[in-house]
């Protein structure tokens, strides 16, 4: 797809001069007059030679005679049908009553502009042709290169040889011949279209990664759109696939029909094809139904439906097929047909609508038929499907939300019927200022019913005030005053369902009233160090809370407590509600953070010491079961945007041995990267606590870009949790759960790759095994 020679960049020439076939009284100027099925006259006055001409479109007029009188002037039009021209040089010959422009002939009419090195135009039959380096440019900005082409009086092209269309936003085609109809309607023979570019970065052609033949293309002008007769697919010049019925737009907006198929090949269902019926319903909604095909298994149909609203959008997705389900502890392949044959699908729908500036409504929801449907069918890897409904009221000083929360757990080893329902949960917040006293006061009001369909129902409401005051000394210190006064009252029933005696409570009404008071300090020292500037900032917090009942309150919120950087200085280092940390301490520890042009450096690092000797309600292992607690902290390193470093981690007080080491780190830019997490928890806690269970994971990723245009990618999880560590989930120390690998080539265009991913745990009928992903991304190119 190599463009025609283009119209050199120079710019235009004035008339040099006039050249006639005949003798003429005057002939200083001539102007070239194009109207709807007048064609051309020649006027002739006495005044200078200009570059440029203005034209208006008037009514026929009498071909001119043998005479030497020039035709009467015509009386001006519309200005907005003129069209301008500029030439080198032009010619009339009166017996084939033709006129020919030559050299950088310029025609102009609005936002239309034709650009070739010769235009006649012959009065006798009305035809007329521009040859020669032409550069035609429409109304919309799409630009027309060919060699030669008939014209019309509106500056639209007819008839073409050899020409190469650039779409406006990017798209090329190309032909051998082409015809303009009078309605702007194109067709094109023996075409080529592709969203490449075929010119690289210092203007050489180069061919296309990508293109699509056919036989005939047509373009519609009123629908934009182009619609293709044997298209077949060349990647790289190699034939693919052919594209039976490829209709998209010029424009590249979304229009109706079928888009790019995939192709797939797991372990659980063989190969997949799938393919997408797009509709566009309106300019604000659509649908796309896409129908799977499988070798494996029977077939299955999913669809999509968006929703852009005056209020908000929203958007609704379902799959649904019929095949054999296993049970999840059942390690059976699933292509052997042994299961129950059932229907199974997916829904999930999600959305957002704003009343006003203030009130909205949030929702989204998920729900599987089995455990086991979204793994084996490659649609998700989560393990709990999360459901809310909220409605929120977001002001100044104010915030309410009423919402609902469902969970479906897709995990082998739980019971649906522990899994709690929250409906309603009502939160209300209002700030306000304390004048007098300074400072700020927070009022809050929340309750939650908490029910399950086998399990322990719990319902709870409380009213909370707290008071914070920030000031700052002279010397510099930033100190904070904090007051906090909550009330309770709890309500629970079928407490022995739960199967951790210590998160039951006691049936029946409770209740139970908090107190807190804290001052925190910190104090930011600024300095200059190794030729950038750091700030060393101690902190330390006092906090005191009387004696608070919390083993006869049900704990529903509070469950996976650990001491880590982020709850340190927090005034109470349970997480949620139902569990409150009581006596009085004291938190010590400091920021401290590093900055020099082009990288940085932060830790944080703290302890905190208990002055009551009453026994903690936190479990040996959190890091807050004795006076003194583990030592916790954090470190951050970036350098530009090529590394990324962060470690958190905890030490034993005593030993000093890690009991929570978590790196994350990322080397690299978006081309060639490696990125490693890593995570240890060592924290010797019983197993009866199910949410705090000892793990060991390394995760690895990566990518190596190479030849400018491709690359290679990687990545891994692998379980290096040991019997020891969880004699529940009996690991062996080292087992790999998944890994992927691949090729990729991306360009400006076209984005290709093949992918080996492999399983190594079976759930179920998702089994362990290899699948292969072919993917395909054609830049530019619309629906098929």
């Amino acid at each position: 797809m190599s463009p025609a020679p283009r119209h050199s960049a120079v710019p235009l020439p004035e008339i040099h001069g006039l050249t006639m076939r005949r003798t003429v009284r005057t002939a200083a100027l001539a102007s070239i007059l194009l109207s709807g099925g007048a064609g051309i006259a020649l006027t002739f006055g006495a005044t200078p030679a200009l570059a440029q001409t203005a034209v208006p479109n008037i009514a026929p007029l009498a071909k001119p005679s043998k005479a030497d009188a020039p035709a009467a002037n015509p009386s001006p039009a519309n200005a907005d049908d003129q069209v301008r021209f500029e030439a080198d040089k032009l010619q009339y010959a009166s017996d084939p009553d033709l006129i020919t422009a030559t050299g950088n002939v310029v025609l102009r009419r609005d936002d239309q502009t034709v650009r070739a090195d010769a235009v006649t135009w012959n009065r006798k039959t009305g035809k007329i042709e521009a040859t020669g380096n032409i550069r035609a440019v429409d109304e919309t900005g799409n630009v027309l290169y060919t060699d030669k082409v008939e014209l019309t009086d509106e500056l639209k092209a007819g008839a073409m040889e050899d020409l190469l269309v650039v779409l406006r936003e990017g798209g090329r085609l190309a032909a051998r011949k082409g015809l303009r109809d009078a309605n702007g309607n194109l067709t094109l023979q023996d075409a080529a279209f592709s969203g490449c570019a075929v010119t690289d970065d210092e203007g050489c052609p180069k061919k296309p990664s990508w293109e699509v033949t056919a036989v005939r293309v047509t373009w519609n002008q009123a629908t934009k759109k182009v619609r293709y007769s044997g298209a077949r697919l060349h990647v790289f010049g190699i034939a693919l696939l052919p594209l039976p019925g490829l209709v998209h737009t010029s424009d590249f907006s979304a229009s109706t029909g079928l888009l790019i198929p995939d192709i797939r090949s797991t372990a659980a269902n063989g190969v997949e094809f799938a393919d997408t019926f797009y509709w566009r319903l309106a300019d604000n909604r659509d649908l796309a139904v896409t129908g799977h095909v499988y070798t494996g298994a029977l077939p299955m149909i999913s669809a999509n439906y968006r929703h852009l609203t005056s209020l908000g959008a929203y958007q609704v997705t379902g799959y649904l097929t019929r095949s054999s389900a296993i049970p999840v502890n059942t390690p059976i392949d699933a292509g052997a047909g042994i299961g129950t044959n059932q229907w199974r699908g997916y829904f999930e729908a999600n959305g957002r609508l704003q009343f006003n500036e203030n009130w909205s409504l949030t929702g989204y929801g998920r729900y599987a038929t089995d455990r086991t449907f979204l793994r084996r069918y490659d649609i998700s890897r989560d393990d709990r499907l999360r459901s809310s409904l909220n409605l929120e009221r977001i002001g100044d000083a104010s915030y309410f939300s009423l919402a609902g929360w469902a969970v479906q757990t897709l995990r082998v080893r739980d019971s649906q019927g522990q899994v709690p329902i929250a409906l309603p949960v009502l939160d209300w917040r209002y700030r306000i200022a304390t004048p007098g006293i300074g400072g700020q006061l927070e009022l809050q009001a929340n309750t939650l019913a908490i029910s399950r369909t086998g399990g322990q129902d719990t319902q709870r409401a409380f009213a909370k005030a707290q008071w914070s005051l920030r000031t700052i000394t002279g010397m510099g210190q930033e100190v904070t005053f904090t007051a906090l006064a909550r009330g309770d009252v709890y309500h629970s029933d079928a407490n022995d369902l739960t199967t951790v005696a210590i998160y039951r409570g006691m049936p029946g009404w409770q209740s139970r009233a908090i107190a807190t008071a804290a001052v925190d300090v910190k104090w930011p020292l600024v300095g200059a160090l190794f030729g950038g500037n750091q700030v060393l900032t101690p902190r330390i917090q006092f906090s005191a809370t009387p004696h608070v009942r919390n083993i006869t309150i049900p704990n529903e919120d509070s469950r996976s407590s650990d001491l880590d950087d982020s709850n340190l200085f927090a005034l109470n280092r349970f997480n949620g509600y139902d569990r409150y940390e009581d006596g009085a301490r004291v938190t010590y520890g400091f920021d401290w953070a590093l900055t020099r042009p082009g990288w940085r450096i932060s830790s944080t690092i703290g302890q905190s010491y208990r002055l009551s000797e009453e026994q903690s309600l936190l479990p040996p292992g959190t890091g807050l079961s004795d006076r003194l607690s583990d030592i916790v902290g954090r470190t951050d390193l970036r350098i530009r945007d090529i590394i990324q470093f962060t470690h958190r981690y905890r030490l034993d007080k005593d030993s000093f041995v890690l009991r929570r080491n978590e790196i994350d780190a990322t080397v690299g830019d978006h081309r060639t990267y490696a990125e490693i997490g890593y995570l240890r928890l060592n924290r010797n806690i019983p197993a009866t606590f199910e949410d705090l269970r000892d793990r060991e994971e390394l995760r690895a990723a990566g990518r190596v870009g190479f030849a400018r245009y491709f690359s290679v990618f990687a990545s891994g999880v692998v379980n290096l949790t040991t019997k020891t560590d969880d004699p529940v989930y009996g690991s062996d120390g080292f087992q790999m759960l998944r890994h992927r690998f691949g090729v990729a080539y991306t360009d400006d265009c076209l984005d290709l790759s093949i992918t080996w991913k492999r399983d190594y745990v079976t759930t179920g009928d998702a089994t362990a095994g290899n699948s292969f992903l072919f993917s395909i991304s054609l830049r530019g190119l619309g629906s098929r």
